[in-house]
């Protein structure tokens, strides 16, 4: 990724961020926050991936609803970001908090295992 395509994701990452937190009022959005986002070479595509706290059905959901809202999403992201072109959002769950947990909660198993043996 060119130095250039860096900084509008993270420009991107931190108005899509504000916008899905302050100016969506869709009930099906829980709480989502976004991870990262990618840009295409030629700056007109963005990939925004997006972490929901909940079972699979709710982030399920907050990904419909945010595919829903993705005109409102851009244009405001328009708005706020001055470049020639308004990047084409495309919203993508993303699973590495919730794989993170449970490889902790595996760990936490095999150790909590491994005192119970070295306790016999």
């Amino acid at each position: 990724m060119s130095h250039r395509a860096g900084r509008l994701a993270e420009e991107i990452k931190k108005e899509v961020s504000i916008i899905i937190q302050h100016e969506l009022k869709d009930p099906r959005i829980g709480f989502a926050s976004v991870t990262a986002v990618e840009v295409s070479s030629d700056l007109r595509h963005a990939k925004v991936y997006v972490s929901v706290l909940g079972n699979e059905k709710q982030a399920h959901d907050t990904l419909a609803a945010l595919k829903k809202a993705q005109g409102f999403i851009r244009t405001n992201l328009g708005r706020r970001i001055k470049v020639r072109y308004t990047p084409e959002l495309n919203f993508v769950l993303d699973n590495s908090i919730s794989h993170g947990v449970n490889i902790m909660k595996k760990l936490k198993e095999v150790s909590a295992e491994g005192e119970n043996t070295a306790d016999e």
